[in-house]
This record gives structure tokens, C-alpha cells and sequence, in this order.
């Protein structure tokens, strides 16, 4: 890995909390919520000049506008909820560059088991734990927050431990 693991543990225990209500309010309302996306930017722009030396501060921050802008493209063609979207841009610059491949190994990974867990669940009496959630009448739409939040807290967890 190459994130630094003193930047990650930094961020971690800002953003696994985010994390976490990403993964909540997306299953129970199948919406990530503007507070949550703006909590995670807050947080990049505060603990990221403290955890990152300002030139990679600086390249992460672009990294987050390149993303946003495909993230826009994708939401306008139909291919992503928007709020997807602005999770993955504002979650986009706690990302090392280096770590692409990984992230997106881990993101698959998280995907896959997300989506087999979730629909077991939606089929067996667990569910009766919260009945009311949207995303178990959701059709054929899946709440991607799971996915989205998981990899970055998983991402975060393994850099702490294994990064550079």
C-alpha cells in the first residue's frame, strides 16, 4: 500500500464514523445524505493538512474534482445516483494514487459481498430486524452507500496497518 499509514490513521476515526451512517442511511433510505458528503469534505480539508504534506494535499484535492466530474457525467447518463456520486468525489482524496488497483480490487470484493448479503438478508427473517428499510423494496436498485462507505473504511483500516 501506498498510503502512508500515520495519514490514515489520522483520518480513521473521522471518517469510519461517516462511513458507517453512509452505509446506515443508504440502506434505510436509499439516499446518502448531504450532510454525510459535506462531513467527509470537512474532514478531508481539515485532517488532510495536518495528515498530508501540502503538495500531496494539493494533488488530492484535484483528485476529488477529477471524480466529481465523472461522477457527474455518469449521474447525468443515468449510470449512478447522485449521491453516490458525491460520496465517491469527497472520498476520492483519502485515496493514494498508488493504491488505484487495490482500491479497486477492494471495491469489487465489498461490491460482491454487499450485494450477496443484502439480498439473502432481504429473503430471510433478519429482516424483520428493520422492516421499514427502503432497500428491501428497492427492486432491482441496490443501496451502493454499503459498498461505497465499506471500501473506504476497509481502504483506511488496511492503510493504518499495512501502509507505508
Amino acid at each position: 500500500m501506498t498510503i502512508a499509514s500515520t495519514a490514515a490513521l489520522w483520518f480513521l476515526p473521522f471518517v469510519l464514523p461517516i462511513c458507517l451512517y453512509v452505509c446506515f442511511t443508504d440502506l434505510r433510505e436509499m439516499r446518502i445524505t448531504n450532510q454525510a458528503v459535506l462531513a467527509l469534505a470537512v474532514v478531508f480539508v481539515i485532517v488532510g493538512l495536518i495528515a498530508l504534506p501540502l503538495p500531496v494535499y494539493g494533488m488530492r484535492l484535484v483528485q476529488l474534482l477529477a471524480v466529481l466530474l465523472l461522477g457527474f457525467i455518469l449521474t447525468v447518463a443515468g449510470a449512478m445516483g447522485a449521491g453516490d456520486a458525491k460520496f465517491a468525489a469527497v472520498a476520492a482524496p483519502f485515496i493514494a494514487p498508488g493504491d488505484l488497483r487495490l482500491l479497486l480490487a477492494l471495491f469489487a470484493a465489498n461490491l460482491l459481498a454487499a450485494f450477496v448479503t443484502h439480498r439473502l438478508i432481504k429473503y430471510t427473517p433478519l429482516r424483520r430486524i428493520a422492516p421499514d428499510w427502503k432497500s428491501w423494496h428497492s427492486g432491482w436498485k441496490f443501496p451502493m452507500g454499503l459498498s461505497l462507505g465499506g471500501t473506504l473504511a476497509l481502504y483506511l483500516i488496511l492503510g493504518a496497518a499495512y501502509g507505508i
